[in-house]
């Protein structure tokens, strides 16, 4: 039996360390400071180890994560009380095999789309982040975050329109003509 439980723990902690960077890369789009960032996970990985027997489906294990990771950053705003709401609410990627003017073009676009999300308020940077980012259903999403799925689906729905508007407006003042920057996709 405890060979059984050795195994079983052996099993969730190299999963664990498997989705170590995914949980960092959400940590980091929710607070954008990466030495916050890591001890929000370093937070939640603990918190998973420990309560490892609280999870009862394997297969859910990843949203169970983020929805650890979500409440130790709600635990650390909390203590902070300088955020402004947290009922109200990267990257993108080309896989194709592009040349340094793309690679660079790229980088830029994302860098934008970066700073766009990071503008948006909390909780649409979470959704967006979770739903169009990590690819989460809209009902692991309410589950994460402890709100109902059309909170979600409203929230997102705001967060794209806001993250449009804040590139279109991003676009305009840089003074370069729409054909000189790489049309923005959406990529799941």
């Amino acid at each position: 039996m405890r060979q059984l439980f050795s195994l079983l723990n052996f099993s969730i902690r190299r999963r664990l360390e498997a989705l170590r960077p995914r949980l960092y890369r959400l940590a980091y789009a929710w607070c954008h400071d990466a030495s916050l960032a890591d001890d929000l996970v370093q937070d939640c990985l603990a918190k998973a180890l420990v309560r490892s027997e609280q999870l009862r489906d394997e297969q859910a294990m990843e949203s169970w994560l983020f929805s650890i990771l979500n409440n130790c950053w709600r635990d650390y705003l909390r203590a902070r009380r300088d955020f402004i709401d947290v009922a109200e609410l990267d990257e993108a990627i080309i896989s194709e095999a592009a040349g340094p003017e793309q690679n660079y073009a790229s980088r830029q676009t994302i860098q934008r789309v970066r700073q766009a999300i990071a503008r948006l308020p909390l909780g649409q940077r979470q959704v967006i982040t979770l739903v169009d980012i990590e690819e989460c259903t809209y009902a692991d999403v309410a589950r994460i975050l402890d709100v109902p799925v059309g909170t979600i689906m409203s929230r997102l729905s705001r967060a794209r329109q806001a993250l449009k508007h804040n590139l279109m407006a991003d676009q305009a003042t840089s003074g370069q003509a729409v054909h000189d920057r790489p049309a923005l996709r959406r990529v799941k």
